[in-house]
């Protein structure tokens, strides 16, 4: 009956009948009260999305097992301190992290979001050293700024630590479909015997039973808690994590390959390709939401600027602007894609690519979007740990079989294994690269990848954040619409593709965008991202604000979304919620660059000037080619009258984006306020010819003419910047200054 009840759960598991699934497990674990049965049920639970469920279930387990099943559940639920205890209990120092490579990722998620940087790198670390292939553990130490180079850690080592493990889980494979043909041998002899008996009958069959299923759910293994071991019977109920939640059997540890015979023999994988089972609690990729720009909060440089990104100077203008100079690249050369197209297109081809119809992806998105805000950090794979003393030497190169039953040797694993690390090589160093905000450098790595996984929702995401980053917003729009095409159902980047189409003012687009995204998963935290984008651009921003609340509350460690929140708030002169909301994205990634601008920014105009150097260093530490940043940094610097830093800075800016007109323009301030008039005029003649239409500069060079005395250029230069229709603030300012041309600066600060 036991074996029955389990061949029902695990068959409901694989065709993703949780309930049923459940409901059998309940009956299983009533009827045969066990430790491995209420992880089975613990699991279910999870792939159910009830974490809270299987942390009742598990509550006050013991086995390796049930610990990590139970830290997962205790992570979900927003119980850090529960879910360390789980893994390292403290009264047990010298216990091993259960189920190996998952566990010590999981580990590294716990530590890094309790502000334990250097113990969560070196989790992640020991999680890639266990297992190369966790993507997952190289992804978070990126985000953290400290992954090594990928060709360091995809090297030849991992080649060989891959190829162990598959020798081993063949090797279990081999021994453990040997001792099921052995049994069938002796059951088939059982039933043709003459002398045995119904009751006897009925014994063997129920034990063959039993070890099918075994066999058929990847049976279990042996536990090593605080360095004992627990030798379970091959008739034995088989481990949950085992059976349910994984159909390979997960690697031994690569350092050690020495043969251990204390250790029990464990049972290999099922070679049937039915008893696979997805068992990763798994949401979309985390996000790595960072926007490029920021609009500007100074209201008197720039019309029509609010702080909520950090827009081009000449976009920031109300009125006609100059298309190219709000579609103006980012720092460093442009290097057009080896895939994504040898020129850049038209906007008119952008939007003819955007405009599709309307397709409906409710039923494509099911397994995309993770329904709680844990769960997006939970790429976990649930398996067992192992011995790692049944590892084939390396020198062997006869053929064995694989967990999935396939006959292979050592060489075509050794190949295999050198192929797609050559592949993580090229897509982890971009990654890398793209977290460190190398943008151009990211690109160029991409640029090696094969056609056919360039082509890919994912690569295409992270070649739209590079163009975003480097404020080339139309690239942006071009690779993010590519990736949409490639992948609708996938919501990878698409929070920061909003923000691209807030940037170019692509309101249709951006509403289709977020309706689409809406339509797709409505408990996604990107959807209301977009929604949000959606409002703002329309200046609507208590609605706005509502709609980014809505994405914090789905998932409180979506760091981008609190980042939105602030912005919002500083838009509706709320600067107190403003920085609570820009520390809450902090806490969440400490390397959230633009949480810091914000902080800066916020400061900046309460006159807080050594706060605001503080937090634009900050930043600048993180992003260090930003030119945006630079440039308010040493608007920092210029009001702390440190002008001879300040200007060092506004060149750095300059040469890290040309087109960038914002640097120019502070560059010129700070001349002006030198009394460097000749050379101020110098900057400002270059910068009408980046930013032709831009009022405010030709209201400083009226300026600097009225101080020169030159009445009559002053106020052609005042004409020209009111016929640019500026913001009613700007033109209150330029009107009173062409009152008051003829009135000597001194006399106009007395009065």
């Amino acid at each position: 009956m036991e074996s029955i009840l389990i061949e029902c759960v695990q068959n409901s598991l694989r065709h993703f009948m949780h309930r049923n699934a459940i409901f059998m497990c309940e009956r299983l674990c009533a009827e045969f009260p066990s430790e491995t049965n209420m992880q089975l049920l613990a699991g279910c639970y999870l792939q159910n999305q009830q974490a809270y469920a299987a942390y009742h279930v598990l509550k006050g387990t013991g086995m390796a097992q049930s610990r990590y099943l139970f830290a997962l559940s205790c992570f979900q639920m927003g119980l850090l301190n529960e879910a360390e205890t789980a893994l390292c209990p403290p009264n047990e120092p010298a216990a091993e992290v259960p189920n190996g490579a998952a566990g010590h990722y999981l580990l590294g998620l716990i530590y890094r979001y309790t502000d334990r940087r250097n113990s969560s790198i070196q989790h992640f670390n020991q999680a890639l050293l266990l297992d190369p292939l966790l993507w997952a553990a190289y992804e978070e130490l990126c985000i953290l700024g400290a992954a090594e180079e990928a060709a360091a850690v995809f090297g030849e080592a991992s080649s060989l630590c891959i190829q162990k493990q598959h020798l081993y889980q063949g090797t279990q494979s081999q021994t453990f479909e040997a001792a099921t043909d052995d049994q069938n041998v002796v059951f088939a002899r059982n039933i043709v015997s003459d002398d045995i008996s119904p009751r006897q009958s009925r014994h063997t069959h129920s034990n063959n039973l039993r070890e099918i299923s075994g066999n058929y759910t990847g049976a279990a293994a042996t536990q090593n808690i605080g360095g004992g071991s627990t030798n379970m019977s091959f008739y034995s109920t088989p481990s949950p994590m085992a059976t349910q939640l994984s159909g390979v059997v997960p690697p031994p540890v690569c350092r050690n390959f020495q043969q251990n015979g204390n250790n029990a023999s464990v049972a290999g994988a099922d070679s049937s390709p039915r008893s696979t089972v997805n068992s990763t609690i798994q949401a979309p990729r985390r996000k790595f939401v960072d926007e490029g720009k920021l609009r500007k909060i100074s209201g008197r440089l720039f019309s029509d600027s609010v702080p909520r990104r950090n827009s081009r100077l000449s976009g920031e203008s109300t009125g006609n602007t100059n298309s190219n100079v709000s579609a103006a690249s980012g720092n460093g050369t442009n290097n057009t894609s080896k895939y994504y197209g040898s020129s850049k297109l038209s906007s008119m081809t952008l939007r003819s690519m955007t405009s599709r119809k309307a397709q409906s992806w409710a039923t494509e998105a099911y397994g995309e979007g993770a329904r709680y805000d844990i769960s997006d950090d939970s790429r976990l794979n649930m398996t067992s740990s192992y011995p790692s003393g049944d590892a084939r030497p390396l020198e062997q190169e006869g053929p064995t079989t694989s967990a999935s039953g396939v006959n292979v040797s050592s060489t075509s694993i050794l190949s295999g294994a050198a192929e797609i690390l050559a592949l993580f090589r090229i897509l982890g160093e971009g990654y890398r690269l793209s977290c460190l905000y190398r943008c151009q450098d990211a690109l160029d790595v991409y640029n090696k990848l094969p056609h056919k996984h360039y082509q890919t929702g994912w690569v295409l995401s992270q070649i739209g954040r590079a163009y975003f980053e480097m404020v080339d917003y139309l690239e942006a729009d071009n690779a993010f619409g590519l990736a949409r095409l490639a992948s609708p159902y996938s919501l990878e980047g698409m929070d920061m593709y909003s923000t691209v189409l807030y940037h170019l003012k692509e309101d249709m687009k951006l509403s289709y965008l977020a309706q689409e995204l809406v339509s797709t998963d409505r408990l996604a935290s990107q959807s209301w991202c977009a929604m949000g984008n959606c409002y703002s651009l329309q200046k609507d921003h208590e609605t706005a604000l509502k709609n980014f609340q809505r994405a914090v509350q789905l998932n409180p460690r979506f760091a981008y979304g609190h980042t939105l929140c602030g912005h919002e708030y500083v838009a509706l002169e709320d600067f107190e919620n403003g920085i609570k909301s820009y520390q809450s994205a902090l806490r969440v990634d400490a390397r959230h660059y633009n949480a810091w601008y914000g902080l800066g920014m916020i400061y900046l105009r309460q006159e807080k000037f050594e706060f605001s150097e503080h937090h634009f260093r900050m930043a600048l530490r993180i992003n260090p080619h930003s030119s945006v940043i630079m440039s308010y940094l040493g608007t920092a610097l210029h009001a702390l009258k440190k002008n001879e830093e300040a200007l060092e800075v506004m060149e750095l800016a300059i040469i890290a984006d040309k087109k960038n007109p914002l640097p120019m323009y502070q560059k010129a301030n700070i001349l002006v306020s030198m009394e460097s008039f000749n050379a101020a005029l110098g900057v400002l003649e270059e910068l009408k010819e980046h930013a032709p239409r831009e009022s405010s500069v030709y209201a400083l060079m009226g300026r600097i003419y009225k101080r020169r005395n030159m009445y009559d250029k002053a106020m052609l230069h005042f004409g020209v910047a009111l016929d640019l229709k500026p913001s009613a603030t700007d033109v209150a300012t330029i009107k009173a200054a062409i009152e008051k041309l003829h009135v000597p600066d001194e006399m106009e600060d007395e009065l």
